[in-house]
């Protein structure tokens, strides 16, 4: 039996106060920020970061308290790390975990990815022929 097409993610609690800037770092390193709320594959995303945040925090019996209100979010790596079937380069996870590290008060992650189904950036609209 085949694995259904997967992507590998990191998931992380992010303090919703430096959510934008860890977000804008990531991308300029193409790694993709998707708030599990708002992700494309969940079709209750409300439920769901519910859950992801849940799950993680219960894990942690009380050490991760302070993140019961941050954001849950999959980080993925965009078509820069990627070399076709070849699994992800030991590069691109240093490259996460060292940007995730700088932000340590404000995270709460491990070092471990997880695969979701494909989460699929959308067409950048501005490069649409627009019409007079």
């Amino acid at each position: 039996m085949r694995r259904a097409p997967h992507e590998n993610v990191a998931t992380v609690l992010v303090d919703p106060r430096v959510l934008r800037d860890v977000e804008l770092e990531l991308m300029a390193l193409d790694l993709l920020v998707w708030p599990v709320r708002t992700a494309p594959i969940c079709t209750d995303g409300a439920r769901m970061a519910f859950q992801v945040r849940n799950q993680l925090l219960t894990r942690h019996r009380g050490e991760w308290d302070l993140a019961a209100d941050w954001t849950p979010v999959w980080i993925g790596f965009g078509p820069s790390w990627r070399d076709g079937d070849e699994p992800l380069p030991w590069a691109a996870h240093a490259t996460l975990w060292r940007v995730l590290d700088s932000y340590a008060e404000h995270v709460r992650f491990h070092r471990r990815l997880g695969g979701v189904p494909v989460l699929t950036v959308p067409a950048d609209v501005s490069r649409r022929r627009r019409t007079p």
